[in-house]
């Protein structure tokens, strides 16, 4: 565990190097690419949400606010953790960036 604990606290930007540190360290069959592909089929199952901030957002909106969510990442992957944490309940929309073809922050010209 103390091995993860470090290899994640050095801030590997991709995933992709921090699966292929991981195969290197454990010396695993499995392709990159397959361990890749199994952590994003089960990462939306992994994910929760805390009670105490789905019943803030259920607070928020009955007084009126409207709540969305905006996220960068894989559509498929980020809206199975939205509906798997019970966040699509509690909010009015959400937009994710594998959908709408664009990334936060943009910077739009004016």
């Amino acid at each position: 565990m103390e091995w993860f604990i470090e290899l994640d606290r050095a801030g590997h930007p991709h995933r992709e190097e921090f699966f292929t540190k991981v195969c290197e360290y454990f010396a695993l069959p499995d392709s990159v690419d397959e361990l890749w592909s199994q952590y994003r089929k089960r990462m939306p199952h992994l994910v929760c949400c805390r009670p105490d901030v789905l019943h803030g957002l259920t607070r928020l909106r009955a007084s009126g606010w409207l709540v969305a969510i905006v996220t960068n990442g894989m559509a498929n992957n980020q809206l199975g953790k939205i509906c798997n944490t019970g966040l699509a309940d509690v909010v009015d929309a959400y937009a994710l960036s594998g959908v709408e073809g664009i990334r936060k922050p943009h910077a739009v010209p004016v």
